[in-house]
């Protein structure tokens, strides 16, 4: 048996090799330690100041550990079928990508090696005849190709060149290799899917930002519509022309607003400050009163709260419009405005349709839900998160055929006795 297996050892390569492998495992001492390798590498992934800065911190943990001057890494983006270079340590760049499905990356995913390009020159039968990208010449330093492991996907590859100093490239240095891939991948992919979550939070606040200013114009052309409805009536009754261009300037102005709010991806506007809520009520009835609607107000003195005045006027009128539109032309609206304990309290009520309990328990504060045809959902779910955001409640109070009142709290804003002004100065 012994003449046999020294028989074997003499013919066979591969034997000789595994069995280096063997005894380099469990009879010698490791080359690296690696509890200082990992400390060392660890730190170098999390020292980067910027997440453009991540590649290059992977590429340079990885050659550190072989002494390596130089390298580069090419990722397999999301949506994406080709690998590319996004990252590069004292190493030329190139535009040349790799073919998810070409030969290399199938070679990297059936045998899971770090590809030893010397070893490939040398003896590419070894490497099963593969065949590797021409590009490849660009870099006649090109020593290593280390695969990044996420799991069973390939998300990309390190190109390490040659190193300073003779490296033995053994099992200890290959497996060290695979492992520190498999940690680099995790990490590059975590900052892939960070990024991915960030753009869509963007992209869904610009939907909703969107949104909002879809709704308004809606309601600036459903107001330019009643008044070129009215035009061919009263064209040539002078209050009406005044009131028409009035209506004309502030619908421009808000579509300059909605512009810049757009372009800004921020909420347009004054600046919050004390907004007196009795004018705006009496604005709001003025403005139903001229297009033939009536709203019984009742308003105290003196209530003021904090906010931007063109979004609470804005609120509280979608309020009334929706009084409106749940009734007949001659129903009964009303509005209500006072102090309640230590906050404002605005209330719009009418006698309409009214909605059901279930409607307004899980549905009537969520965004593109509305009982009306017609209808986007948006208004009373951008009042909701605006009282939200000023601190204040919403209450809703609403039956079926007898009608609904909506009541808003809103902090209460001393402006006299808190800082020494008139209301009528910071109005």
């Amino acid at each position: 048996m012994g003449l046999v297996l020294a028989l074997a050892l003499a013919l066979s390569g591969s034997l000789r090799a595994k069995l280096r492998v063997f005894l380099g495992k469990h009879f010698f001492r490791y080359r690296f330690d690696y509890r200082e390798e990992w400390l060392k590498f660890t730190a170098t992934l999390s020292s980067q100041a910027h997440p453009q800065e991540a590649g290059q911190n992977v590429v340079k943990g990885l050659a550190d550990m072989l002494e390596s001057p130089a390298g580069a890494l090419w990722l397999l983006r999301p949506d994406d079928d080709q690998y590319r270079q996004v990252a590069r340590w004292n190493l030329a760049s190139t535009t040349q990508t790799v073919d998810r499905q070409a030969e290399l990356p199938m070679f990297m995913r059936s045998t899971g090696w770090v590809v030893n390009l010397e070893e490939f020159r040398a003896s590419p039968g070894r490497y099963r005849n593969l065949r590797l990208p021409e590009w490849l010449a660009e870099y006649p330093q090109a020593w290593l190709l280390v695969p990044l492991w996420q799991g069973k996907e390939l998300l990309g590859f390190v190109l390490l060149a040659s190193p300073r100093t003779l490296v033995d490239v053994n099992w200890e240095v290959t497996d060290l290799l695979k492992t520190a891939g498999r940690q680099a991948a995790s990490f590059l992919a975590q900052i892939q899917a960070t990024e991915a979550l960030l753009e869509s939070r963007k992209f869904e606040a610009f939907n909703r930002m969107s949104a909002f200013v879809v709704h308004d114009l809606k309601n600036i052309v459903a107001q330019l519509s009643l008044m070129v409805k009215n035009a061919k009536r009263l064209q040539d009754n002078p209050e009406f022309q005044a009131d028409m261009l009035m209506t004309v300037e502030n619908s421009l102005d808000r579509m300059r607003q909605l512009m810049l709010q757009l372009r800004g991806g921020t909420a347009s506007g004054d600046t919050s400050v004390g907004v007196d809520l009795c004018k705006i009520a009496e604005r709001l009835a003025a403005n139903a009163l001229c297009r033939g609607r009536t709203v019984q107000l009742e308003a105290s003195p003196q209530v003021f709260t904090r906010g931007q005045a063109d979004r609470l006027e804005r609120i509280i009128g979608h309020l009334v419009h929706n009084a409106f539109d749940a009734t007949d032309a001659d129903g009964r609206v009303w509005m209500k405005v006072d102090r309640f304990g230590s906050h404002a309290r605005i209330e719009v009520g009418d006698e309409g349709q009214g909605m059901t309990e279930e409607f307004v328990q899980t549905r009537l504060f969520k965004p593109f839900q509305t009982t009306k045809e017609a209808g986007m959902g948006i208004g009373t779910y951008e009042s909701f998160q605006y009282v939200q955001e000023l601190g204040g409640k919403v209450s809703v109070d609403s039956q079926v055929g007898k009608g609904t009142v909506v009541r808003l709290l809103l902090p209460l804003f001393e402006i006299g006795r808190d800082f020494g002004l008139h209301p009528q100065e910071e109005a």
